[in-house]
């Protein structure tokens, strides 16, 4: 792999760019490989990733039925945070952030991760007591968070009104080094560094099935014929449970788009990530300029991937009387991506009935934050055939058992 530096780019400024290669290598299927990863998001790149780096498997496979990047990995609005309640759920998310703070070294590649801070907005006493309860919560897991005043809000956000009629901001629990990065960056990075591994990385190939026998896998049917595989890790997001039907068995989890939209670009007026759970809105502002505003899941299961107007009224409308100035903004686009949610609101990493099969979905609406903890978890389960200190509680047993992971409680919101 070509190393990306400035002197790489000034060399190349002076023989017109002729240089550079392609950033992953365009892959035929072989006949077998070690290890198979449906998905070639975020998630399933990382696995890839982790299982060569973490544990030298790299005969490694990565198929994708469209595009690299472009499903949920391409339509989220990349908040990067770590605040949650549950133990389990602190541990792996505050394992994906801080992965972020050196994913551009490691990856020789810019994910333009910006570590500006992501305030959680308390607008009711309800919330006041519970944002406190998580960062009294969050100081014993080690994880850097903090209640903060009304009068630090404003300071921080100065576009903020805190005095508002229905819902005044009391606070907010405040995480100075959760931020944002670039989703395609990510998504790029990973297949870069993974094809640079010698992992295949092959687009427009969709599974239609998966093969096994006597309970294990053997391999998957692809539209680009079949291939033999001992390990398959399914990291399909929103398909998790056509892909599971398809491998024999079900999940416990249900899909649902999650709507997102941006304004036209301004000047820079906001540097901080701000999550209104009351009236379920966030926003942040983008590197060009553009408001990135988004809020809940639709109330209904579905696949689609196109933006509603409802959204845009519910969301818009919530989030109006916290920043007045947005009702002047025009909408630049609209977006929605499909989320695989779980009944706890937490993820499954897991081994699956198949034996040989592996699972890593029910991230919600919070998968972009935890890709790089969710691929080290997931590559070191498929790699030992045995759960890790990441992934532990997140297994399929746990519904049967009734031990869940309830983060739609205790988080507030499931972002």
């Amino acid at each position: 792999m070509k190393r990306y530096s400035a002197f790489a780019l000034v060399r190349e400024a002076l023989r017109d760019h002729s240089g550079w290669k392609r950033a992953w290598e365009k892959a035929q299927p072989k006949a077998e490989y070690d290890a198979i990863i449906v998905g070639a998001g975020g998630h399933g790149l990382a696995t890839a990733y982790y299982l060569g780096k973490n544990h030298g498997i790299t005969n490694v496979a990565v198929l994708e039925k469209g595009w690299l990047g472009g499903g949920n990995t391409g339509r989220n609005t990349t908040i990067i945070r770590s605040n949650y309640l549950q133990d389990p759920s602190a541990a792996i998310y505050e394992k994906a952030r801080s992965l972020y703070e050196t994913l551009s070294q490691d990856l020789n590649y810019n994910v333009m991760f910006s570590p500006r801070g992501v305030m959680m907005l308390a607008q009711t006493e309800h919330e006041v007591r519970g944002y406190k309860r998580t960062a009294h919560a969050n100081a014993l897991q080690g994880v850097a968070t903090e209640y903060i005043t009304p009068e630090r809000v404003q300071e921080l956000v100065p576009i903020i009104r805190i005095d508002g009629p229905r819902y005044p901001v009391l606070g907010a629990l405040w995480q100075p080094r959760g931020g944002t990065a670039r989703h395609d960056a990510v998504a790029w990075g990973y297949a870069r560094a993974c094809s640079a591994m010698g992992m295949d990385i092959i687009q427009q190939c969709e599974v239609t099935g998966v093969t096994q026998e006597n309970g294990r896998v053997t391999g998957v049917e692809t539209t680009k014929g079949a291939i033999r595989t001992k390990r398959l890790g399914i990291v399909v997001a929103g398909h998790s449970g056509v892909m599971a039907e398809k491998a024999g068995f079900r999940l416990p989890i249900e899909s649902v788009a999650l709507q997102a939209l941006v304004s036209e670009p301004i000047k820079p007026c906001m540097d901080v990530v701000v999550m209104a759970n009351t009236v379920h809105g966030y926003m942040s502002q983008s590197d060009k300029g553009e408001m990135v505003i988004g809020g809940g899941a639709d109330g209904y299961n579905n696949y689609t991937q196109r933006g509603s107007f409802h959204h845009i009224e519910e969301t818009v409308r919530a989030l109006v009387e916290t920043f007045p100035m947005i009702s002047r903004l025009k909408m630049l686009r609209q977006w929605g991506g499909i989320v695989d949610m779980t009944g706890d609101r937490s993820p499954i990493i897991s081994k699956t009935p198949l034996d040989g099969c592996f699972i890593n979905c029910g991230w919600g609406t919070g998968g972009f934050k935890a890709i790089p903890g969710s691929g080290w978890a997931m590559a070191d389960l498929m790699a030992k055939d045995a759960p890790g200190p990441l992934s532990a509680e997140f297994g399929l047993d746990r519904f049967r058992q009734g031990r869940f992971v309830d983060e739609s409680v205790a988080a507030g919101v499931a972002h």
